[in-house]
C-alpha cells in the first residue's frame, strides 16, 4: 500500500508538468522559427519588430516566403530592405491577412482581392489547382498555428507602390 501511495504521489507531482508540456500548437512565429526554410523571414520579422505582432492573438493568415523566395531578390536590395525598417514593415505586413483563411476558402476567391494588414490588397488567383497570390505560387498550404495559418509561397510579395 505504501508503494501505491508513493507512486500516486509521484504521478500527482509530475502530471501537471506532463499536461503543460504537451505539444501545444505554436504561434505563427513559433512555426516559422522552427522551420529552417523560413530563417530569412524570421530575420526580417525580427528586424521589423513584428515578432510580437505575429505572436499575438490573431487570427492571421500569413503568406510566408521561403529562403529561396528571398534569394530571388538581389542581395544588395535585400540588405538595404532589411536596414530600412519602415519599408521592411510594409513588405512584411503585405504578406499578412487578418483572419484565418484556409486554402480551400482562398481557392473560392479566384479573381478577388484580399486586404492585407499593410493596407493594400493581394489578388487571389487559381491556375489549374495552384493557388496564387499576386505573382507568387502557394507551394504548401494550411500549416496550422495557434493564432492562424501559414501558406508557403515561392516569391516575396511587394506592395504595388514599391514595385
Amino acid at each position: 500500500m505504501k508503494k501505491f501511495a508513493l507512486v500516486a504521489l509521484m504521478l500527482a507531482a509530475v502530471a501537471p508538468a506532463l499536461i503543460t508540456s504537451s505539444a501545444a500548437t505554436p504561434t505563427i512565429v513559433g512555426v516559422a522559427s522552427s522551420d529552417p526554410q523560413f530563417s530569412t523571414l524570421v530575420t526580417a520579422l525580427t528586424a521589423a519588430d513584428l515578432v510580437k505582432t505575429l505572436e499575438g492573438k490573431g487570427p492571421f493568415t500569413v503568406f510566408a516566403p521561403t529562403n529561396a523566395a528571398f534569394a530571388k531578390i538581389p542581395k544588395a536590395t535585400l540588405d538595404a530592405l532589411l536596414k530600412n525598417k519602415p519599408e521592411l514593415t510594409k513588405v512584411l505586413l503585405y504578406h499578412v491577412v487578418s483572419g484565418k483563411v484556409m486554402a480551400a476558402d482562398a481557392m473560392k476567391m479566384n479573381g478577388k482581392m484580399a486586404k492585407t494588414v499593410e493596407g493594400s490588397s493581394l489578388k487571389i488567383s487559381v491556375m489549374g489547382k495552384v493557388l496564387e497570390v499576386d505573382n507568387a505560387k502557394v507551394i504548401k498550404a494550411d500549416i496550422a498555428a495557434s493564432n492562424g495559418v501559414i501558406h508557403v509561397i515561392d516569391t516575396v510579395l511587394m506592395p504595388k507602390m514599391m514595385k
